[in-house]
């Protein structure tokens, strides 16, 4: 099976939001979305936090996010177009920017094809939501770093 590294950024603003997308897997277009935190695959040569400070500035526009350590691994299986798996090893890290509106300008076809939203959300509208969100203890992992805990 083919394995996927990726750098997933929980993103947070000077209010402690945290920017999430919501989209579709290309596998599933018809689906309905899920949030998700912002990131990518990481490329050869590169390293985790590399990759996050590439993505960042690829999905939002945003420069100079203060990037920290990797807070915590996991790892799923999802199918790419042709419905072959693929296990997806990701990588989380916190990450603080000066907030403000993300800009779409880097983003690649795929993003612009199956990414339907971009927005900042505080812990407590999180906590609330009734759609599905990735990764799905992702308001206990992000209580764990936000109001000054």
């Amino acid at each position: 099976m083919r394995e996927r590294i990726t750098a997933r950024v929980l993103l947070l603003d000077p209010a402690d939001r945290i920017l999430l997308m919501k989209g579709r897997l290309p596998s599933d277009p018809k689906a309905p979305g899920a949030w998700f935190t912002v990131g990518g695959g990481v490329e050869e040569g590169e390293s985790v936090r590399e990759a996050a400070a590439r993505e960042i500035l690829e999905e939002t526009g945003f420069t100079g996010a203060d990037i920290g350590e990797v807070l915590f691994v996991g790892e799923q299986i999802h199918h790419d177009r042709k419905g072959r798996p693929v296990l997806v090893r990701e990588s989380f890290l916190l990450a603080r920017c000066g907030g403000g509106e993300p800009s779409r300008e880097g983003w690649q076809a795929l993003e612009r094809e199956f990414v339907d939203d971009i927005r900042w959300w505080t812990l407590e509208a999180l906590a609330a939501c009734d759609e599905p969100m990735f990764p799905t203890d992702l308001v206990a992992r992000l209580a764990e770093h936000v109001g000054g805990r």
